[in-house]
């Protein structure tokens, strides 16, 4: 079987505030530097076979503080690319709240399209088959792959044989590490939302 690290990019200024999407020249904070730092840490005695990234700026940034003193560089894979939110990019979280489509999209997000972009049912699909290809590439090997809150989210919905209309119950964090097993025998969920640390539970 193969080992996927899926890890979620650290903190940008906006995390949180805004759903900013694909929007280009977002990058990790001050804060998400050190997040980086510590990721870097946290897995430095795990060997990879290989290191992938969505080729959007936040995840390329954690990436390469991922990639520092190995002899690895990532490898920009389209199929880790944040959702497509369409119109709905830049938009505040606040502002979405107030509509209709938002509420139905978090009650019932197999049955909804975001406008001008994808269903999250599509995005689904493009992430775990990215990832099968990855575990097909690196078969028995560990690899990281470093990516969006939502792609994971929706990925371990699958893996898991979580409905996807209730993938919005799975946590994961900004800098954590879930890791999954694929390949012979089915897969297998290993570890979810692991930050090295359990700072984000005492309020």
């Amino acid at each position: 079987m193969s080992l996927l690290l899926l890890i979620r990019h650290a903190v940008t200024d906006q995390t949180g505030k805004r759903l900013y999407g694909r929007t280009p020249g977002v990058r990790i904070s001050e804060l998400g530097r050190r997040q980086t730092e510590a990721l870097a840490r946290h897995l430095e005695r795990v060997k990879l076979a290989a290191l992938y990234s969505s080729p959007l700026e936040r995840c390329l940034e954690t990436a390469e503080a991922i990639a520092a003193g190995r002899r690895l560089s990532p490898t920009v894979l389209p199929g880790f690319n944040e959702v497509d939110y369409g119109d709905w990019a830049g938009r505040t979280f606040g502002s979405l709240a107030r509509m209709r489509a938002w509420r139905t999209i978090r009650s019932r997000p197999s049955m909804a399209r975001f406008p001008g972009g994808e269903t999250l049912v599509e995005a689904q699909a493009r992430s775990v088959g990215a990832l099968e290809e990855v575990a097909a590439r690196h078969p028995r090997r560990t690899v990281a792959v470093v990516t969006h809150g939502d792609v994971i989210r929706l990925s371990l919905a699958h893996f898991a044989g979580v409905h996807i209309d209730l993938y919005q119950r799975l946590e994961v964090s900004p800098a954590s590490v879930t890791v999954l097993a694929l390949g012979d025998g089915g897969p297998r969920v290993l570890r979810v939302n692991d930050t090295g640390s359990l700072a984000d539970l005492t309020g």
